[in-house]
């Protein structure tokens, strides 16, 4: 296999590779900051002159915001976790579809607020369904396409509390003892082997400015490769 593509779990999956653009995501467990380093990252991007195109997943369409609404209001429908696997899926495609692939393909930079791996731990690893099955779903939503670069935001609970100053939505408010099996299933996902695509661990425990440089001087050392590829 090339460094373009890799084998996992049986499935070939890619990377956007030149002339195409970059695909990388932020990752991790609730109240690690993503969001607003996202927010950061993409207007630092966007001053280096490039085209970036900042996602959220869920979301980030007519259909995905739809599904974003459903799946994390608390006083919505009851959904049952292979529906909601699904929904999260069905936002993804339409994402893949209508926003991410069309800005690969003009060279942009994207930006993902979460990813497949994110539906593999809440819904596999901490929900109880089986995390391969979700890969090969995963891997149709996604046309086998994985992000450049996954960032994985690492953060304690005891910090990950103080930065959650907003209501809880439906996945956020599930106990703890699911809580505290996301954040080691997206520790499992750093051993080697675990991830069929290259990512990264950065201590989001840290300030807000110190874990933002972190991220950044990763994802600026991947668009120097990249332009230089």
């Amino acid at each position: 296999m090339s460094a373009a593509a890799a084998r996992f779990d049986g499935l070939t999956w890619r990377l956007s590779q030149p002339p195409h653009g970059i695909f990388l995501c932020l990752d991790g467990a609730d109240g690690a900051g993503k969001t607003t380093l996202a927010a950061r990252l993409c207007d630092d991007i966007k001053a280096a002159g490039r085209e970036v195109l900042a996602v959220r997943d869920p979301g980030g369409t007519g259909l995905g915001d739809r599904l974003r609404s459903l799946l994390l209001d608390r006083h919505a429908i009851e959904i049952g976790p292979r529906a909601e696997m699904l929904m999260f899926m069905a936002s993804r495609a339409q994402l893949m579809a209508e926003r991410i692939l069309p800005a690969l393909e003009r060279g942009a930079v994207v930006v993902t607020d979460r990813f497949l791996l994110s539906t593999v731990v809440y819904q596999g690893v901490a929900g109880g369904l089986d995390p391969a099955e979700i890969w090969r779903v995963g891997h149709a939503a996604t046309a086998g396409l994985m992000p450049n670069l996954t960032l994985l935001l690492d953060v304690s609970r005891e910090v990950a509390r103080g930065r959650m100053d907003r209501q809880k939505d439906r996945i956020e408010s599930r106990p703890e003892t699911y809580q505290e099996a996301v954040r080691q299933g997206f520790r499992d996902a750093l051993a080697p082997g675990a991830f069929p695509a290259p990512i990264r661990r950065v201590d989001a425990d840290f300030d807000p400015a110190t874990v933002y440089e972190s991220v950044r001087r990763e994802v600026f050392h991947v668009l120097e490769e990249h332009s230089r590829a």
